[in-house]
Order: C-alpha cells, then sequence, then structure tokens
C-alpha cells in the first residue's frame, strides 16, 4: 500500500471520528433534520451538516430591576428571577436566533407591562397572584420557541425613602384606627353585661349586698390599713322616707289653728 493511500486512509478515519459527537442525558442536538438526536451518539458530518447543542435542563435568568409606576402613580423599582426550560429543541433554535435573549427581553417588557396595571397594595401583598401572571403570559409567549416557562418569582421591591414613610405612616394610623374600635367594642360589651346585671340585682336585691361582702374580702386580701364600710343604698332611701314622713306629722292639720 503506497503512502498516498495510507494518507487517504487516515484522513478519512480522522474525520469519521470528529463525526461522533457524544450527547449527554439532558442534551439535544439539532441537525436541522426532521428530528433532533440524542441522548447518546450523533453522526456529524460536517460541512454537510452542523450540530447545534441545547441542554433540556431548567435554567436561571435573573430579570433586572425595572423601574415601574404602578396604577397608582407610585414609582418602584422590581427585579424578578425566571425558571425556565426548553421542551422543543428544534422550535428553540428554528424559531428564534437566541431564544435566551429573548426570553430575556420578553421578560423585562411583560414585568413592566403587568407591573404597571396594579395598585402598590397589590403589589406588595398579592405577590402569589402576580407571580401567577406573568408566568402565565410569559409561558404563552414562549410556547412558540419551545420554551416552557415553569416559574416566575418577583424577588424585591424597592421603594422611596418618602414612600417608605408614608406607607409606615398609614400602617400606624390603621393600627391606632383597630384599637379604637376594639376598645369601643368592649365598652359596648361591658356596658351591655352592666346592664344584664342591674336587671338581675334589681330583681334580687339582695344581690347588691352580697356584691358589697364580696368587694370586702377581695379588699381584705390586700395588706393596707383602708377601712371600707359600704352603706346600701337602700338605707338612705329608707332614713329619707323616714325623714319626710316625720316632716308630714309635724305640719298643722287643714283648718285648724293655734290661738
Amino acid at each position: 500500500m503506497s503512502d498516498a493511500t495510507l494518507i487517504f486512509v487516515a484522513i478519512v478515519v480522522i474525520y469519521l471520528l470528529s463525526s461522533i459527537k457524544i450527547l449527554r442525558e439532558y442534551e439535544r442536538a439539532v441537525i436541522f433534520l426532521p428530528h433532533p438526536k440524542g441522548p447518546g451518539i450523533a453522526l456529524v458530518f460536517a460541512p454537510i451538516d452542523r450540530m447545534v447543542r441545547v441542554s433540556l435542563r431548567i435554567d436561571t435568568l435573573e430579570v433586572p430591576a425595572q423601574d415601574v409606576v404602578t396604577r397608582d402613580n407610585v414609582t418602584v423599582k422590581v427585579n424578578a428571577v425566571l425558571y425556565f426550560r426548553v421542551i422543543d429543541p428544534r422550535l428553540a433554535v428554528n424559531e428564534v436566533s437566541n431564544f435566551l435573549y429573548a426570553t430575556s427581553q420578553l421578560a423585562q417588557t411583560t414585568l413592566r407591562s403587568v407591573l404597571g396595571e396594579v395598585e402598590l397594595d397589590e403589589l406588595l401583598s398579592q405577590r402569589e397572584k402576580l407571580n401567577l401572571r406573568l408566568q402565565t403570559i410569559l409561558d404563552q409567549q414562549t410556547a412558540a420557541w419551545g420554551v416552557k416557562v415553569t416559574l416566575v418569582e418577583v424577588k424585591q421591591v424597592d421603594l422611596a425613602e418618602q414612600m417608605i414613610r408614608a406607607i409606615a405612616r398609614q400602617a400606624e394610623a390603621e393600627r391606632e384606627r383597630r384599637a379604637k374600635i376594639i376598645h369601643a367594642e368592649g365598652e359596648y360589651t361591658a356596658a351591655e353585661k352592666l346592664a344584664m346585671a342591674a336587671e338581675v340585682i334589681q330583681r334580687q336585691p339582695a344581690a347588691i349586698q352580697l356584691r358589697y361582702l364580696q368587694t370586702l374580702v377581695e379588699i381584705g386580701t390586700e395588706k393596707n390599713t383602708t377601712i371600707v364600710f359600704p352603706l346600701p343604698v337602700d338605707i338612705l332611701a329608707s332614713i329619707e322616707r323616714a325623714l319626710n314622713g316625720l316632716g308630714r306629722g309635724n305640719e298643722p292639720a287643714a283648718g285648724i289653728t293655734k290661738s
């Protein structure tokens, strides 16, 4: 066998060896054929074929902080994180030039548009609802690229210092309002119970005497020198009636005059 033949055979062998590509379990090879190849061994005959590796693992994309003006005209800075994966490698390569960059830009614009439609209170309190809405919109838009958006999370909402103080004052006023309402409800309930107690005492006058004795017992448990002597109101009423009777008895009878 001549040297030229050996060189030709060596070139062919090297070419065939370089055409063998090994794909990992989470990778697929798009060789511009009807169906992507992998995992395993794939033959790529350059320069006729060209292979693009596409990972099927979940990837993380951080959305930079965006200046958002909410519906109630409050300017905030919001950033988020996006979790997605490629489910159709052929679409991810053929339908968009760079699906990573396209997904990033779409996430930024969607974040500004969706959060601009809500008020600040909703942005701060209903984070899960907004995350689900962002994930649904992005998933619908990226489906044509073979990309599946699995999760969107709003990470941080930065407010101006003046707005933070205003929110703090609002929260303090809300707590004071609730405290006053609770206090008023307690006073109302206490008044109802006192009225019920007064009705019971009115039906059973001896109950007031029992309350006097119980009060004396409670005072006596403390170490003090104060002496409390309860005077029932009924005694005062009886004394007043007696004095009124004596006054009427001392008045002269009608038609009789002293000489």
